[in-house]
Parts: C-alpha cells; structure tokens; sequence
C-alpha cells in the first residue's frame, strides 16, 4: 500500500504518456488550445502539435490540404495568420466562404460572365471607412462577406437572380461596398437602411437595416413597398427576405445550387419549384414553379403580383403516334377568401404548341391576387396530330402562390401606428 501512494504521489503532468495527452487536447476549441499554452511547458509543447490545429483550419477557414501544400506553412502558422487577418469574422466566415465557393464553382460552367464580374475582397480599412461615412457599424457578417468579394460590377445579368415577363425584366446586381454607402438612406420611411442590390432596368433594391428604426429589426434583409394609399412619403410597407445577413444570402445560394432556381440563357431566375407540383396525364407531364414580384405588388392596396413557370413534357418512350397539339387552356383560381375565378381561352401565351415523344415547351404567365395567398388548378385540352377529331385534357397541377412576410409601415395617413408584421400562410380552401 506504502509503495503505491508514492507511485501516485510521483504522478504528474510532465510524467504522463504523449499520446493521451494529444487525444484530450484533440477535444478543445482553438481558444482552450491557446490557453493551454500558458498552463505548462509541457501544454504548451503538446498544443503547439500541428495535426490539433488543423482540424481547425478546416472548421472555421475551410483550408484544404491543397491550400496548405501550395502556401507551404503549418497547419498551427495558417490558423494564426487567418485569423489575423479575418479573426473578427470567426463565427460568420465558414458559413459564408463555403457559400460563395459552392455558388461560384456552380456558376463557372453555367454562367461563367456571372462569376468574372464579381470583384475582390474588400480591405477592412475600407470597410471602416464606408463605416465612418453612414455613421453605423455593419453586421459583421456583411463585412465578412465583402472581406471575400466586394460585390460585383454593375452588369447584367445580375448575381442575385433575374426575372423576365412580356413588358417586364428585373435583373438585379450585387452592389460593392462604396456604392452601397452611396445609396445609405437617412431618410423617413427607410432610415438606416443600405441596399444591397440594385436592378438597373427597375431601379429594384434589396436592402439591410443596419440599426433597427421605423419597426425594422435590426439586420433584416426587406424590399421596399412604398404605401400607395398614404400621403405621407415615409409610410412604406417592408417585404422580408432575410433576418440576416447570413440567413439572406446563404438561403438564396441553396436555391441557387440545389437547382431550385432554374438557369435559363445563363440568368439564374428566381422560380420555386415544388416536386410534389407534377400531374402526369397518359405520356405527358406538367410542372410548375413560381415566383412573388414585389416591385409589381403592394400591400396597400392588397395587390399581389406572381408569375409561374409552366413545363410540358411527352415522354421520349411515347409512340409517334401520341404527337398532339394543345387547343386551349381552363383555369380554377382561388384566392385566400375562397373567391373562385374560372377563365378559359385558347392556346396559352399566343401559342399552340405541338407536343411530340421527348420534347418539352415551357411558358411563363403571371396572376395577381387581393389576397396575400392562392392557388390556381386546371387542364389544357389537346388533340392528336394522326387524329385530329380526338381530343382529350391534361390537367395542370394545383400550386399554391403566397407572398412573403411582410411589415405594415408604421407611418400610415400622416399619423403613427404600431408595427405589424403579417406572416402570409398557404390556405388549402375546400
């Protein structure tokens, strides 16, 4: 018993096995690394092992093995210098350098002229600069995200999506820094506000608030929707796209990259997709995509403006003898309150398309709504090309059309009121 507690009594830090050791520290953030240093000689030797920091490396600047072979350092020497560099950002930049690399290597082979106009990084001196001329401070993830690419050129088409109707084209542009500052809103209605986009056919922008003010969450990401039933200039309405920084831009990558978004003549177009929105009829099938505009649309007066995207597709193994053309098209529309609307007509957009094994036609066309949601169902009647005298319908699949949530000024008619915010929900009305 004697010679056991003066075996104990000579345990210690110092006399313990390497490898033990180096599995525990494996275990702690970079910030109990660090500190370990300041333990013991023997800590501080142990966390100084290059293979425990670089699982950091990966975690928080997404460095790969490539990157470390071609900047020939320690995993411990790319950490320190990282985070020198962009420290401040450590619990945004992951997230958001793993969006813009998943964003441009889906975007070189498709929309390679997207990915050239993109510009470099912003310097952090720049940033503080644009900081000091609108007198607030950035959301660090914004500043994290101009730290890889300071937006792009003004060109078209424009990084955060497109949308084309008959008499109507949005194209909207990731604006630089300096440019934002340039369009930093002081005024009522929009006060503290900085865009983040701009469409130069529109004059469209996204915008941030960089401080909550006129019941704006600080960092929500909204369109603007001027009230056009109020006098007062400073009564405008908030469409909301994002809570933050992050939750905007990240979101619209997923749909970007998961192909939720459609590209369409190297335009990425804001179109959302539901799989369960496909009816199949014999050897056709038709799908369907939305999308909100909010610059056609406002809240007061209850004008809300959606185009769909509509595919029509025969099966590559359907007989030749299948080949048909559409004739006309019905509607069943019905908005939030249950109010049906029926509209018939021929053809669709002008056309009459012929459909033949695997070929497909899509068309866009567009409807409003009183209601903040609907939905819209009906049929397309063809006849086949060999049998002209016989006929038969193609039903169109329901989809459901809802606008975004939105916030009711709190000026409105001169005087104030409280805040609102109207969460649209998708009513299925029987």
């Amino acid at each position: 018993m004697a010679a056991m507690e003066t075996d104990t009594a000579q345990l210690t830090l110092e006399s313990l096995p390497t490898d033990p050791l180096l599995l525990i520290l494996s275990f702690l953030d970079y910030r109990d690394l660090i500190n370990c240093c300041y333990v013991s000689r023997r800590l501080s030797q142990l966390s100084s092992h290059d293979p425990l920091w670089r699982r950091h490396c990966k975690k928080y600047w997404l460095i790969s093995e490539e990157e470390k072979t071609q900047k020939n350092q320690c995993w411990k020497s790319l950490f320190i210098d990282t985070y020198s560099d962009v420290g401040r950002y450590i619990d945004h930049y992951a997230a958001i350098k793993k969006a813009w690399d998943d964003l441009k290597k889906y975007l070189e082979p498709r929309c390679p002229r997207m990915v050239l106009s993109l510009k470099e990084g912003a310097r952090e001196e720049d940033l503080d600069a644009v900081e000091a001329q609108i007198g607030c401070k950035l959301p660090d993830d914004y500043r994290c995200s101009y730290r890889i690419h300071n937006g792009q050129k003004l060109v078209v088409p424009g990084l955060l999506g497109s949308m084309a109707l008959s008499n109507h084209y949005r194209s909207e542009d990731l604006l630089d820094v300096d440019t934002a500052a340039g369009g930093f809103q002081q005024r009522q209605g929009l006060k503290y506000c900085l865009p983040l986009t701009f469409c130069i056919h529109t004059g469209l922008s996204q915008y941030i608030a960089v401080e909550a003010a006129e019941g704006r969450n600080k960092n929500e990401v909204f369109y603007q929707c001027p009230d056009q039933m109020a006098r007062n200039p400073a009564a405008i309405d908030m469409f909301i796209i994002g809570a933050t920084f992050t939750d905007w831009f990240t979101s619209y990558v997923k749909n970007v990259v998961s192909g939720g978004f459609p590209i369409i003549r190297d335009q990425i177009f804001r179109y959302v997709h539901d799989p369960e929105c496909v009816a199949t009829t014999g050897d056709i099938t038709v799908s369907v995509s939305t999308s909100f505009l909010p610059e056609l649309s406002s809240v007061h007066p209850p004008h809300y403006f959606f185009t769909y995207r509509i595919r029509i597709e025969m099966s590559k193994d359907a007989l030749p003898e299948k080949a048909c053309q559409l004739d006309s098209r019905y509607w069943r529309i019905t908005n939030a309150k249950g109010d049906v609307e029926e509209v018939q007509g021929p053809g669709v957009v002008g056309e009459f398309p012929i459909i033949s094994p695997g070929r497909v036609y899509e068309y866009t066309s567009c409807t409003t709504f009183s209601t903040t949601s609907g939905y819209m169902e009906g049929y397309y009647t063809f006849h086949f090309l060999y049998f002209k005298d016989k006929i038969f319908n193609v039903a169109i699949p329901r989809f459901h059309m809802a606008c975004p949530t939105f916030r009711v000024s709190i000026a409105r008619l001169g005087y104030l009121m409280t805040s609102v915010t109207v969460t649209p929900i998708l009513e299925t009305i029987t």
